[in-house]
């Protein structure tokens, strides 16, 4: 719980530098519910992709989820994950992943991240989040 409350602060000190990065006003902080803490970080008045927070140990892990297996146009899937594994070195502090049925953008901190580490984290991964969304439409129902 500790932990948790911990994650929760630092996002929290991130929240006005994440504002100033963004240009954005509305910005939210909320807890998920479950077994493992997890805060999620969301643009209610903005585009851009929810954030999911966690406390991994070793790391903070970010992880925006871009879309679905079933949104994937079947004859475009093999395109698809060449284009993302060619895009990976190119989408600076992010990487694109898979977790289940869903294709993710992931971003990772050191537990000792201040809040400037944490808002240019979270602004850049809804900045990548929101340019991969766009730049990779073609593939998708």
């Amino acid at each position: 719980m500790a932990r948790s409350r911990k994650l929760i602060s630092l996002i929290e000190r991130s929240v006005p530098l994440l504002r100033r990065h963004l240009r954005l006003d509305a910005i939210e902080v909320a807890p998920m519910p479950g077994e493992v803490p997890v805060i999620e970080v969301g643009f209610p008045t903005d585009e851009r992709l929810p954030i999911y927070v966690t406390d991994a140990g070793s790391q903070l892990l970010c992880i925006s989820y871009l879309w679905r297996e079933s949104e994937i146009r079947a004859r475009q899937r093999a395109k698809l994950l060449e284009t993302l594994l060619d895009l990976n070195p190119s989408v600076p502090l992010s990487a694109f992943g898979r977790i289940g049925e869903h294709y993710v953008l992931v971003g990772a901190l050191s537990p000792e991240a201040t809040p400037a580490d944490m808002a240019l984290e979270l602004a850049t991964l809804s900045d990548n989040g929101r340019d991969a969304l766009a730049t990779l439409a073609d593939y998708l129902h």
